[in-house]
């Protein structure tokens, strides 16, 4: 008979956890409570800009820190404004009932769950209601954040007082744009620390091919010229129409999308005569075949793709007060080359060739800027790739991260920040591999076959795929084993060495002959061993046949005195001994780590640099592992000892506070240095490789502070970097290149992709151990119950 039990604790939403997997005849759900944000603001399926942003947000918030506190909705109705909501909300304002406002407040200060009320404002949400407003933020008694999407300039005495009464009552203040901080502080005389920039949310998307969407959507040879949102008289898309006839004249071949309905509140006051002015002027202008209204409001998914098939994306506002954008921020997030009306928001962003700016209503401004761009692709393309990689830190994920740790920040402690690990996929991986090998480099997300391939990229995701199939069991995935493998097997020469570049026609490149190769014949031994390790999950026949490549790559062991390349051997050696026992295999790691006992002996003179070189570099984490391993494979005490002293010198160097900052590329740290250290320069690999090594420490010696460090490590990949912003792509499944100073490199090449999915399977494989061995524990310590 199954007995159930249930722990419950003090707060709300709950978070359950259920684990009965783990035993035949007892479930226990183990449940929490979480620190509660609430969320005052229009919302779906109300068709308006903000509700599209709160629904944004809140989605990447719960996806990412949903383990962290919970999100209810307020969503802002009127008598004329009111909905049916997909999920009940927890509380309705409707903004028409002045006695609703104190209502709301008095029932959130009851609350005890809610801690944070995050309230989305623009002015016409409380028109004439703005007395009231003022003093439901006054009497709530939770920490209140008040995101502006609207700062006007210049205000008068009443405006600017009604702002500072709002900034008094609130916690801290959001607005998108450096624009409004400057004028918040100067028009607005508030205080610069209240004020926290979070630029507009922009989506992740895959670069599908233009090609492909445009035959999806029957625009094959059409060169797509789009503006969306909800349609009113401000977007000046009269503008575009007029601009239409002289582009036509040079690219007869042009359509403009006209995409989304008209805004309600038009329609409430004017009904569609802006539609209808627009629709007579493209019969006027003769335009039928050029203009195409898509009347309607689009699914995001759907936008995307009509925003991703897009040649030149048109925002032609009219206000020159218009603080943001959302759709113009969507645009360039999709890799729309833009043209764009001096909004601040444009000011600010297209700077630099990251777009074009034309004045207000100027037609004439519009179509040179268009011609000149459809007459050149470069351009295009170059505008496009500037855009992305401006944009890339407003990822909604990054904004998502933002928020989070502002409601950290002012929770006193309520809310303490837990990212949640992103499922496992291996779309980019599978796409940057051809049926000879794994391509070495993209841009942003497409694979750059001119880039060739190499063995250390080979020899790494060949690893990462044995360490998915022991996890899963998934024989798809064997396919792509069986080609790293062969790519391996491909680069080994007949002297028993590897090469490692290799071109797009398979021919080995003069880089062979101008580069130490020792580490990349390392990595290669260390797939080997590791293919051979798991070969109870892999055909009988390969297993075999890698011992036999494994027995050909030895023979020139002796000649390989890299440090990093024999760390990598040892690891290989060892793993193959897992499976293949032998007076050789033993007899060479020793061999090896011996060699690293005298360098380690020899630079280690005292506490302060306890390490096998007078400098750390790259791939540092390998060494006290590969020490490690010699320790289980020979079981020399000596080993054992070396490899705790070193892992934890270096741990002490790469760790501070609970985030990880490896060893930048652009400057080694040398021993004795006492500068400071360079920001940026941080590569996936390293964190990788540093999880993996924690990862056999904790295996060794079931310290806690190994795991926790680990999980430390692998949020730098999920935002815990200098510049809060995700390396790791959710959208492509694909690790961005690097973190530097002031960006992340967007191009998602196979060694950072491999390199976090090695770090992204090794947690998992912890953590599905350690939650086994938990479950035990509380099982015993239920027994009585």
């Amino acid at each position: 008979m199954q007995k159930e039990i249930i722990m419950k604790m003090n707060a709300s939403p709950i978070l359950q956890t259920d684990i009965s997997e783990l035993s035949n005849n007892i479930t226990i759900t183990f449940t929490k409570r979480l620190p509660e944000i609430l969320f005052i603001s229009s919302f779906p399926p109300r068709e308006c800009g903000i509700a599209t942003y709160t629904e944004d947000l809140i989605k990447v918030l719960n996806k990412k820190f949903n383990q962290s506190f919970g999100i209810s909705i307020c969503p802002l109705e009127s008598e004329s404004e009111q909905h049916s909501y997909l999920s009940k909300p927890k509380y309705i304002l409707n903004t028409d009932k002045p006695n609703d406002f104190l209502r709301l407040a008095k029932k959130i200060n009851l609350d005890t769950n809610i801690q944070i009320v995050v309230v989305q404002h623009e002015f016409g949400f409380f028109k004439e209601k703005e007395n009231e407003f003022k003093q439901f933020l006054n009497a709530i008694n939770k920490p209140i954040v008040l995101v502006f999407h609207t700062v006007l300039p210049h205000p008068d005495k009443q405006l600017r007082t009604k702002i500072q009464q709002f900034a008094m009552a609130s916690e801290a203040i959001i607005v998108m744009t450096q624009a409004s901080v400057r004028i918040l502080i100067e028009d607005y005389h508030l205080l610069r620390t209240k004020i926290v920039l979070v630029p507009h949310g922009t989506h992740l998307v895959p670069h599908l091919s233009k090609e492909n969407l445009k035959k999806k959507y029957e625009l094959s040879d059409k060169k797509i010229l789009s503006t969306f949102g909800l349609i009113g008289p401000g977007k000046s898309i009269e503008t575009t129409l007029s601009a239409l006839p002289d582009i036509i004249k040079e690219n007869p071949d042009i359509l403009f999308l006209v995409i989304g309905k008209t805004h309600p509140s038009i329609i409430k006051h004017e009904g569609e005569e802006y539609r209808s002015m627009l629709e007579a002027k493209v019969l006027e202008l003769q335009l039928e075949q050029h203009v195409k209204f898509i009347n309607y409001f689009l699914p995001l998914p759907d936008l995307l793709e009509y925003l991703q098939l897009t040649d030149i994306y048109l925002f032609t506002s009219k206000d020159p007060d218009q603080a943001v954008s959302g759709t113009f921020a969507y645009a360039i997030g999709c890799g729309c080359p833009v043209v764009s009306t001096p909004i601040p928001h444009a000011r600010e962003v297209l700077e630099n060739g990251v777009g074009f700016i034309i004045d207000f209503e100027e037609p004439q401004q519009l179509a040179k800027v268009v011609i000149d761009l459809l007459a050149d692709e470069n351009l295009r393309n170059d505008t496009s790739s500037r855009g992305l990689h401006k944009m890339a830190s407003t990822a909604w994920e990054n904004a998502a991260i933002a928020h989070a740790r502002m409601f950290e920040k002012i929770s006193d402690g309520e809310i303490l920040l837990q990212y949640n690990l992103p499922s496992i996929q291996l779309q980019h991986i599978q796409n940057m591999t051809t049926s000879f090998g794994m391509i070495q480099f993209s841009k942003i997300n497409q694979p750059d076959l001119d880039t060739g391939y190499t063995l250390d990229d080979n020899a790494r995701a060949l690893i990462a795929l044995c360490q998915h199939v022991e996890l899963f069991q998934d024989a798809s995935v064997v396919r792509y084993i069986q080609i790293y493998f062969n790519f391996i097997k491909y680069c080994l020469q007949s002297e028993g060495y590897f090469l490692n570049y290799v071109d797009k026609q398979g021919t080995f490149t003069k880089q062979n002959n101008e580069t130490n190769l020792a580490d990349s014949n390392g990595r290669a031994i260390w797939a080997l061993g590791y293919l051979i390790s798991m070969s109870n999950f892999l055909p009988e026949a390969m297993g075999i046949e890698a011992e036999k490549v494994l027995q050909s790559a030895l023979q020139n062991i002796n000649k390989i005195h890299s440090t990093r390349a024999m760390g990598f051997i040892i690891k290989g050696l060892y793993y193959r001994g897992l499976k293949n026992k032998s007076t050789q295999n033993t007899a060479l790691i020793k061999e090896l780590a011996d060699r690293l006992t005298q360098m380690y002996r020899h630079e280690a003179g005292n506490k302060d640099w306890q390490w096998f070189e007078g400098y750390l570099t790259y791939a540092n984490s390998t060494l006290p592992e590969a020490m490690l391993c010699a320790w289980l494979a020979v079981e020399e005490p000596v080993y054992k000892t070396i490899a705790r002293t070193s892992f934890d010198f270096l741990l002490s160097k790469i760790f501070k506070k609970d985030k990880i900052k490896v060893i930048s590329n652009k400057g080694w740290l040398h021993k004795g240095m006492t500068q400071d250290e360079p920001i940026g320069g941080e590569q996936p690999i390293d964190i990788a490789y540093t999880i993996i090594a924690l990862d056999k420490f904790y295996e060794v010696f079931k310290e806690e502070d190994y795991l926790k460090k680990m999980k430390d490590a692998f949020n730098w990949f999920l935002g815990e970097n200098h510049l809060h912003q995700i390396i790791y792509n959710p959208c492509t499944g694909g690790c961005y290149d690097g973190l530097e100073e002031k960006n992340v490199n967007l191009n998602q090449g196979a060694e950072s992709t491999v390199s976090y999915l090695m770090a992204r399977l090794t947690l998992e494989n912890t953590l599905k151990k350690g939650k086994r061995s938990e479950v035990k524990k509380r099982l015993l310590s239920l027994a009585s119950v």
